[in-house]
């Protein structure tokens, strides 16, 4: 592939991926700001030039994203779908329901050294802050709630995790970049966020728990209202380019 400047997925974290997956995140990431619009038709052979590798990489990705129900396929290529904001929404509504089953699991667990390790990790987040790196942040931030599911041996929630971890960390891309050019100040309240999570789970403390969850469940609330951002400072990014 192609070390192109204009990919909108980091490409320091796909040192260790395939080509397909490479192609499949980057595609991933213009359906999801909209610079890849729903009902577009994608084709093997022009795609497979755009990214400069074979069509058997280019396949391997369409069908990564077919699966996510992202793109459908078609002989020779694809049609954009997207997603709507209904199954934006059930994506988060999914992510909550793990969210609350790992809690109430770590209420009968030894949550001590998870406590330490989320405090390592919100600290990465607040040099994030600090250096204004949003995909930094946005990276830490999916590591530090992966870390909290994960925590729990649970093999079925880790395997829905998973599912869902390339179009969640999509949108956290596209909305923590638009925070920290529009909503910096927003980022105080997040970290107190993060800080109220790691005590809920350190004390064990049910009530708590569960205020964490919706202290940080109401600050994505707006995350339709972030993506349509993030997709206009995008066009204006494109048009700029161009004029």
């Amino acid at each position: 592939m192609s070390d192109s400047k204009d990919y909108l997925y980091p490409q320091k974290w796909l040192s260790k991926a395939s080509t397909g997956d490479r192609v499949a995140y980057e595609l991933r990431m213009r359906i999801l700001s909209g610079l890849i619009e729903s009902g577009t038709i994608l084709s093997e052979n022009k795609l497979a030039a755009d990214f400069e590798v074979s069509r058997s990489p280019i396949r391997e990705a369409l069908k990564i994203l077919a699966s996510e129900n992202i793109i459908r396929l078609e002989r020779m290529g694809a049609v954009v779908i997207g997603l709507p904001e209904k199954e934006i929404e059930e994506i988060y509504d999914v992510r909550l329901l793990i969210e609350t089953f790992v809690f109430e699991r770590l209420m009968k667990m030894d949550t001590t050294t998870l406590a330490m390790e989320l405090s390592k990790i919100l600290e990465m987040m607040k040099i994030a802050v600090k250096y204004n790196d949003a995909d930094e942040f946005s990276y830490q931030d999916v590591i530090f709630h992966e870390t909290i599911i994960q925590s729990i041996g649970h093999s079925y929630i880790t395997m829905i995790w998973t599912n869902l971890k390339p179009v969640m960390e999509g949108f956290i891309l596209l909305s923590m970049r638009m925070r920290f050019k529009e909503k910096y100040e927003d980022f105080t309240r997040i970290i107190k966020n993060h800080e109220l999570y790691i005590e809920a789970i350190r004390v064990k403390d049910r009530e708590l728990m569960i205020q964490s969850l919706h202290e940080n469940f109401r600050d994505v609330q707006g995350k339709v209202d972030d993506l349509w951002r993030s997709q206009q400072l995008l066009s204006k990014g494109v048009e700029l380019e161009h004029d």
